[in-house]
C-alpha cells in the first residue's frame, strides 16, 4: 500500500514538473541584443568593459540573454553610437556621453565636466546624490535609457608637440579634445578637434593636430601617441572622474524581462566597478615604460590651470541661462561637487598629500 502511495505521489510530482517546464521556458526567452562600442577592440580596458557585461549577463541567464559586442567602426562610427540606439538600428552601445555635447551640452554630466568629480564622487552622486534620476530624465528624450558602466578616473592632460608653460601657448593650438572642455578652452584661444580613438595618431603624425588627449599611459602607449608627440602634461583637469555609459533603446529596455534587467544592471555595474579598477593596475608600469622610452613629463603650472578653471566656470554660467535643461542638473551637481570637494579635503586629500610623498620626504 505504501509503495503504491509512493508511486502514485511521484508520478504526480513528475507531471507537475512536466507542466511546469513550459511556463518556466515561457518566463526565460532567447534574447538576443547586439551592442556597439565607441572604442576600438584594441584597448582592452575601456572597449572590454562591453565584453564585461555580455559575459555576466550570459552566465547570469543560463545563456538565454546573449549580447554581441561590436567594435567602433564595424556597425557605425564610434562616435555616432548613440544615434545607433536612438534609431533601432543596434539595441545598445557603450559610450562616452559627453561625445554628444553638440546635440546639448547637458550630456557631459553623464561623463565628465571640467574640475568635476572624481570617480568615487561620480559614482556617489549617480548612485546615492540623485545624478541617475536626473540624467535618466534628461535622456528620455533622446529615446533611450542609461547605466554607469565603467570610469577611468583622473586621465592626463594629453600629448603635446611643445611644452604648455603659460596661458599664452595655448592660443592657436589645434588640439583633439572631447566634450564640454573644448568649448572651455576654445575661451583660451584652443581650437577644439573632436576625434575617435583610431583617427588620433594619424592627426597627430601629419601636424592636422598640435596636441591630443585620450585617457592615461595604459591606453595612450597601446596608441603610440608617444611615438608622434614628446610632451605628456598632466592632469587632465577637464576628465576628473569620466564615466562611460551604456545605453539601451527605451523600447528594448521596455520589453526586456524583468530578470533579464536586473542581470544587465548587476553586469552594468560590475563593469563599472572593474574598469577603474584595472586602470589603476595597469597605469602605473605603463606610465614608468613611456618615461623610459624618454617622454618629457610635465604638469600645467598653476596659471594655466587657474586660467582654466574661471573660463569653465564662466561657460556654465553662460551655459546656464540660455539652456534650462542643463541648468536643471547643474545647480544640484554643483552643491552636490562642492559638498564632496569639503569632506575629500578632510580625509582623503590631507592622507593624500602626505602618504604619498613619505617615501620621499621623511627620514
Amino acid at each position: 500500500m505504501k509503495r503504491r502511495r509512493f508511486l502514485a505521489a511521484s508520478a504526480t510530482a513528475t507531471a507537475g514538473v512536466a507542466l511546469a517546464a513550459p511556463a518556466i521556458a515561457q518566463s526565460a526567452p532567447e534574447v538576443r541584443w547586439r551592442l556597439t562600442s565607441s572604442f576600438p577592440k584594441s584597448l582592452d580596458t575601456i572597449y572590454g568593459a562591453s565584453e564585461v557585461i555580455s559575459k555576466r549577463v550570459a552566465a547570469l541567464t543560463d545563456n538565454k540573454f546573449q549580447i554581441r559586442v561590436f567594435p567602433a567602426g564595424e556597425i557605425v562610427p564610434g562616435l555616432q553610437a548613440l544615434d545607433a540606439v536612438q534609431a533601432g538600428t543596434v539595441e545598445a552601445c557603450h559610450t562616452a556621453s559627453y561625445y554628444y555635447v553638440g546635440k546639448d551640452p547637458t550630456f557631459a554630466f553623464d561623463t565628465a565636466v571640467p574640475f568635476g568629480l572624481t570617480a568615487r564622487q561620480q559614482n556617489a552622486w549617480m548612485y546615492h546624490g540623485g545624478g541617475l534620476e536626473l540624467m535618466r530624465e534628461f535622456l528620455r528624450d533622446y529615446n533611450v535609457i542609461h547605466f554607469p558602466a565603467g570610469n577611468t578616473g583622473v586621465q592626463m592632460g594629453g600629448w603635446f608637440r611643445k611644452e604648455i608653460r603659460t596661458v599664452d601657448d595655448l592660443k592657436g593650438l589645434k588640439m583633439r579634445i572631447g566634450g564640454f572642455a573644448g568649448q572651455v578652452l576654445t575661451k583660451l584661444g584652443v581650437v577644439p578637434q573632436q576625434l575617435a580613438a583610431g583617427d588620433i595618431y594619424p592627426a597627430l603624425e601629419k601636424g592636422t593636430i598640435d596636441a591630443a588627449e585620450w585617457v592615461g599611459p595604459y591606453d595612450d602607449q597601446k596608441l603610440g601617441f608617444n611615438k608622434v608627440a614628446p610632451v605628456y602634461h598632466f592632469p587632465g583637469w577637464w576628465e576628473g572622474g569620466p564615466q562611460l555609459s551604456t545605453y539601451v533603446n527605451t523600447a528594448t529596455w521596455d520589453a526586456l524581462p524583468a530578470a533579464y534587467k536586473q542581470a544587465w544592471e548587476v553586469a552594468n555595474y560590475e563593469a563599472n566597478m572593474d574598469m577603474m579598477a584595472k586602470y589603476d593596475a595597469v597605469n602605473p608600469a605603463a606610465l614608468r615604460r613611456l618615461i623610459a622610452a624618454g617622454i618629457q613629463l610635465r604638469p600645467f603650472s598653476r596659471d594655466v590651470m587657474a586660467a582654466c578653471w574661471r573660463a569653465a566656470h564662466e561657460i556654465y554660467a553662460e551655459t546656464a541661462a540660455a539652456n534650462a535643461k542643463f541648468k536643471k542638473v547643474y545647480d544640484p551637481w554643483r552643491t552636490f561637487r562642492d559638498s564632496q570637494f569639503q569632506w575629500f579635503r578632510v580625509a582623503e586629500n590631507t592622507y593624500e598629500n602626505f602618504t604619498f610623498t613619505a617615501s620621499q620626504t621623511v627620514r
